[in-house]
């Protein structure tokens, strides 16, 4: 157990990383949800982060109250990320220490944290999955 007190994000996260742009429909993001199986996708612009984008974010476009006119299936899927994306965002840096990562990601119901460099480049993305691995290789030792 020891051992997870001092493993990091950049020990764990994956390195190849499936990205979109602001420009990605949301017909686009909902394909590529369906094909990778992922909850997050960093969205990219001139190889810095600038924002995420979940299937929750695309789900939100899709509510409607009694105030606000519900618009037509084909209009919300030709929006683009940028109208939906998180622009304010939780990331970690490789050396940020794997009970940090956990710790956000329990604090604020995180599924997974782009993992940037000093320049604010997407370098990876660590995920729930990837912090259980972490654990049990430490149960391991």
């Amino acid at each position: 157990m020891y051992k997870f007190l001092e493993d990091t994000a950049g020990s764990y996260m994956t390195r190849t990383i499936t990205t979109v742009t602001r420009d990605t429909t949301i017909r686009e993001l909902g394909d590529m949800f369906d094909r990778d199986d992922f909850n997050t996708y960093p969205v990219v612009e001139n190889d810095e982060v600038i924002g995420i984008v979940t299937k929750f974010d695309v789900l939100k476009c899709f509510a409607f109250t009694p105030n606000q006119m519900l618009p037509r299936y084909s209009d919300l899927m030709n929006r683009t990320v940028a109208d939906v994306m998180t622009s304010e965002f939780i990331y970690v840096r490789p050396d940020t220490k794997l009970t940090r990562v956990l710790q956000l990601m329990v604090e604020h119901r995180i599924r997974s944290l782009p993992v940037t460099d000093g320049d604010n480049r997407l370098v990876g993305i660590i995920a729930r999955e990837d912090i259980v691995r972490a654990l049990a290789a430490a149960a391991k030792d």
